[in-house]
């Protein structure tokens, strides 16, 4: 368009000097013919787009949106038309308490309330795109700053929303994806209702007062404990059953062996120890038997 402006600017210049009484006439179709060029040469630029890759441009004339979508490369449009390009790769938009770690400065996390009335902080990241098809709609009835416009106020509204389903304690532990799966449902059809398509949504982090905190560790700790009696208690139990298992062995082998020995064989086995003293070298031992018995002399070989 600026060189369309300059070129009529130029061929004016020349019809204003194409007067014979001016010094400045001889330069009239020279003018003329410059301005010409410039127009034409403007026009032809402004009738070509370039779309970088990854985006769709979409085209207005006088603020009318056309439908007719602009893909990435180059494209022949209306020189008159103004293109505003839409990035449909995915993006994301992070609201967090951590200071320059979301899209907005400072402290930017979701507080809500659960079913409980705890107050509880919650850290998210949206990850979208916009649907090429939808960018004319979109240009039409939010414009280029969707972001702020839908997925931030749309998003924060549907957490509050059903956060009041859970308890606070719940949301910590043992419902945290049961809640980001419920968000997730009611947010993607927000989202599709205005042209965007919600990817996926991570509940980076959920943050309880200082109080409850506290209460979940003295309980998880107590969970611990009575645990590790428990398992003391295993312990014991194996170990008195192992000791009842060889007692009973014990006693079975002893009433055995009681039933089975007679004198004779009390008389043998006492023969046989003697011998294996008497071989050894160092004996120098005299055993005397009772009534009825014979001695033992144990001496060198």
């Amino acid at each position: 368009m600026f060189l369309i402006f300059v070129g009529l600017v130029v061929l004016m210049a020349g019809f204003a000097v194409n007067t014979p009484a001016l010094a400045l006439s001889r330069y009239a179709r020279p003018l003329k013919l410059v301005g010409l060029i410039i127009v034409v040469l403007g026009a032809l630029s402004s009738g070509v787009r370039q779309i970088d890759a990854g985006e769709v441009g979409v085209q207005s004339v006088f603020g009318k949106v056309s439908e007719n979508i602009l893909e990435s490369g180059l494209n022949f449009v209306n020189p008159l038309a103004v293109v505003t390009q839409y990035d449909t790769r995915t993006q994301n938009y992070t609201m967090s308490g951590v200071h320059n770690e979301g899209q907005k400065e400072g402290d930017d996390a979701i507080r809500v309330l659960a079913a409980d009335g705890l107050e509880v902080i919650i850290d998210l990241t949206v990850l979208y795109r916009v649907l090429p098809s939808e960018a004319p709609r979109i240009q039409r009835q939010i414009g280029g700053n969707y972001q702020d416009k839908i997925v931030r106020p749309l998003t924060r509204t549907r957490i509050r929303d059903n956060a009041v389903y859970y308890d606070a304690v719940a949301l910590y532990s043992t419902k945290r994806d049961e809640f980001q799966s419920r968000i997730f449902k009611s947010i993607e059809k927000d989202f599709k209702d205005r042209g965007l398509l919600l990817e996926q949504l991570l509940v980076r982090n959920i943050n309880l007062p200082e109080s409850v905190k506290k209460t979940i560790e003295s309980k998880i700790n107590a969970e611990q404990d009575a645990q590790k009696m428990q398992f003391v208690l295993q312990k014991e139990q194996r170990e008195a059953e192992r000791k009842r298992v060889e007692a009973q062995g014990i006693a079975d082998y002893q009433r055995i062996i009681s039933a089975s020995l007679t004198d004779r064989q009390l008389q043998y086995e006492q023969i046989q120890a003697q011998k294996e003293l008497a071989k050894s070298p160092n004996s120098k031992i005299v055993i005397m038997g009772g009534k009825g018995s014979m001695p033992l002399i144990l001496g060198d070989k």
